[in-house]
């Protein structure tokens, strides 16, 4: 066979390759040849120059391949090739639409390359890069350049925060919004920031002012833009943060499995190794302190004018280009702003009015959105039409029931955060809908009962008040809300620590023969928790430890089985040598329930142990217990609905859906949707499997191997014949020993041993 003819291309490209490598190792001896590919490269690169559109094929893949040799060993010579990067600069910047894509690509890969290799810093880089983004008509030029750039940030970002480099390309992202407002460029700016923001690069107040700055633009696509990273950009962080976590799971004890069944090689020595060097970087991990990433509306400067810009540029402004989508997202966005840092923007409810009908597309978006704008420092005057625009337009006989429960659910949701916007004529008309005979409304109406009886019981009639909400009337324990009252912030449970400092303080008095209350003439007593043990948390003590929790009943039981006649301690009573102190306390139980409830010093007057801070965690558990033991099923379902609406954080949005959850019921299904219900969970059944082996399958996924069992049956029947024939000579005494060999095995848990370990 003939010697196959290599092409002068060929042959330059092999040159060049072969070149490069002895280059890398033995740069000195090799400097005339690079100073002669290096002359090569200027020369072809004048000749573009004078004419880029008419330039040949050959020319073309001459320079690229030249371009790609430079700079792969321009570290070598750095005095050499020091004009190198600013001649590929200039010809990107001033040639890129004309370059042939292949040239053009190896052009932004070399550049890259020489930021790797320390020759260009990422300021220069980054300056070149980005105005070619913006300016540039190549969808893939596009694409190439935000994929380096992006890269290039993180990696600079990749060990220690860059704060300079940050700052220098948040300013020119910034500048890019603020120049030119109509301009579509400010995408770009967009798509960066919130990219980086989803990575957890940027993570600081300049990232947030400039999604402020592209929300306030008059180009529709940056609106959005800007709009949708406030709605949803946090959202979008914690899923990256979730799924690179459940990237990085390994399970140990599958590989050690397979490592203890299988054969051993190279292969999954290497496995195992990558594992083990996983799970120690997630521990290292664990051990770091967590990042505090604030979500993006605690970051804004000033709310309030943000908000008040938003709502006057985009919904109040008749010349704003947006559609009805478009609007709406801006809506959600000021509503959320209003409601979370409960600014006052009062034409915003008047706004509201004309799209608070069941004919207006996306309704419950609409509603969703105002009740997300309520909280409970808007004047209830403002919300009081709302509220009746809403029972009017939604709930009435004629409507729908579907219509009827989202308006209930909607109007209770307002309510839940400004209760005082309600009246009484009409809260006493929304109740009777509780027996409705739709089951959607009647639970709308039923939320909507259970939650004026917390808020509000004195606005409803007697009879629907409910036994606890006419008691705590009746004793004084609940009152009027008034417009703007806030609750005292306190440690959660301190209280019922409190209470059982006391009684211990009480039994210890008592155990010692003394009085229930110290005397005026006694010295103060050193408690027990000041001391030094109570700085040691006994794991053993606690009764969430694995043991059982007391949990009060409701009625006392004092059992006692002593024979020495000493009477039982029971919780704050006493027997008849505190009688006295029991009695003038029953005198003054009618005081303490009328008069307000007392705030707990006990946090502003000592400070908290370990053993204070494990025992208040008890308690709170044991209360919570007590709670979640109804008397009926009434009570529970109401006690379920308010733990749900405590869970919702202040930063989560009202959703339509959540409107929308009650008209749900309302809805009668049809056959076709029972039947998609049905097979839901069943997964694919266009591939028949019997039920063994899918449980094969499932086994074989979780890294489980098959049973002695399963492995005897499948077993090769010649293999089994020699033990078969053996069992077969046995004679009646061997028998017996081996039957009574094998009943001891079993007491001892096997071959070897393992029971009672």
């Amino acid at each position: 066979m003939g010697k196959r003819k290599v092409g002068a291309l060929e042959k330059v490209d092999a040159d060049l390759s072969s070149l490069q490598y002895k280059i890398r190792r033995d740069p000195a001896s090799y400097m005339n040849d690079f100073q002669d590919q290096y002359n090569q490269y200027k020369h072809q690169r004048e000749i573009f120059l004078q004419a880029p559109s008419s330039t040949t094929h050959d020319g073309i893949v001459s320079i690229r391949d030249l371009v790609d040799f430079v700079s792969h060993v321009a570290d070598c010579y750095p005095e050499d090739t020091a004009q190198f990067p600013q001649d590929l600069m200039t010809l990107l910047n001033m040639h890129h639409e004309e370059l042939e894509p292949d040239l053009r690509e190896k052009i932004v890969g070399s550049l890259v390359l020489l930021r790797r290799k320390n020759i260009v810093d990422s300021s220069t880089l980054l300056h070149t890069l980005f105005p070619i983004l913006i300016a540039t008509p190549s969808k893939s030029l596009r694409t190439l350049l935000f994929q380096k750039i992006l890269s290039d940030l993180r990696t600079s970002n990749a060990s220690t925060t860059n704060h300079r480099l940050n700052r220098t390309i948040q300013t020119v992202l910034y500048n890019l919004l603020t120049t030119d407002r109509t301009s579509p460029k400010g995408i770009w700016a967009v798509k960066l920031a919130r990219e980086l923001w989803k990575r957890q690069i940027w993570t600081d107040s300049k990232a947030v002012e400039i999604m402020k700055e592209a929300s306030l633009a008059d180009n529709e696509k940056v609106v959005v833009g800007g709009v949708r990273f406030f709605l949803g950009g946090d959202k979008e962080r914690e899923e990256m943060e979730d799924d690179s976590s459940d990237n990085e799971a390994v399970d140990m004890g599958k590989l050690k499995h397979q490592m203890a069944i299988n054969k051993k090689n190279k292969k999954k020595v290497r496995m195992m190794d990558h594992a083990v060097a996983t799970v120690k970087k997630k521990e290292r991990k664990k051990k770091h302190p967590h990042p505090l990433n604030f979500s993006a509306f605690h970051l804004l400067h000033d709310p309030q004018s943000f908000a008040e810009s938003l709502f006057s540029k985009h919904l109040q402004n008749t010349r704003s280009k947006l559609n009805l989508e478009q609007k709406l997202l801006v809506l959600q966005l000021v509503s959320r702003l209003v409601g979370l840092h409960k600014l006052t923007i009062i034409s915003l409810y008047s706004y509201f009015l004309k799209y608070l009908t069941p004919r207006q597309p996306s309704v419950t978006s609409f509603l969703a959105s105002l009740a997300q704008a309520t909280h409970n420092l808007v004047p209830p005057d403002v919300l009081e039409p709302l509220i009746q625009k809403i029972a009017n337009e939604f709930v009435s006989e004629a409507a729908a029931s579907e219509v009827a429960s989202a308006g209930l659910n909607a109007i209770r949701e307002i309510c839940v955060r400004q209760p005082l916007a309600m009246n009484d004529v009409l809260l006493q008309d929304l109740v009777m809908y509780r027996k409705s005979k739709d089951k959607g409304v009647m639970m709308a109406s039923k939320g909507l009962l259970s939650l004026y009886r917390e808020v509000g019981a004195n606005m409803l009639k007697k009879r629907d008040q409910g036994k606890e909400a006419a008691m705590g009337l009746r004793s004084g324990q609940r009152r009027d809300q008034r417009f703007g009252e806030e609750a005292v912030g306190e440690i959660e449970g301190l209280e019922l620590l409190e209470e059982w400092k006391e009684e211990e303080r009480q039994r210890q008095r008592f155990e010692k023969g003394l009085p229930a209350e110290r005397g005026p003439d006694e010295p103060d007593e050193k408690e027990d928790d000041e001391n030094a043990g109570d700085w040691e948390v006994d794991g053993t003590d606690s009764d969430d430890s694995g043991g059982w929790i007391n949990v009060e009943s409701d009625k006392e039981i004092d059992i006692s089985d002593s024979d020495d006649g000493k009477p039982a301690f029971k919780k704050a009573k006493f027997d008849s040598a505190t009688s006295k102190a029991d009695d003038e306390k029953e005198g003054t139980e009618k005081e303490e329930e009328t008069a307000p409830k007392k705030m707990s010093s006990l946090a502003t007057t000592r400070i908290l142990t370990p053993a204070d801070l494990a025992k208040l965690q008890e308690l709170r558990l044991s209360a919570s217990i007590s709670q979640h033991l109804p008397a009926s099923q009434r009570k529970r379902a109401a006690q379920a609905a308010a733990a749900a609406l405590q869970a919702r954080h202040a930063d989560d949005p009202l959703t339509a859906a959540e409107i929308e959850g009650l008209a749900r019921l309302s809805k009668k299904t049809t056959k076709a949707d029972k039947i998609a219900l049905a097979r839901e969970g069943k997964g694919d059944e266009s591939v028949h499997q019997s039920t063994q082996a899918k449980r094969k399958e499932r086994k074989e996924a979780q890294g489980k191997s098959s049973t002695n069992k399963e492995k005897a049956r499948k077993k090769n029947f010649l293999m089994t014949l020699g033990k078969g024939k053996a069992k077969g000579k046995r004679s009646l005494v061997e028998r017996g020993r081996v039957l009574k060999a094998h009943v001891e095995r079993g007491k001892r848990g096997g071959k070897r041993g393992n029971k009672g370990k």
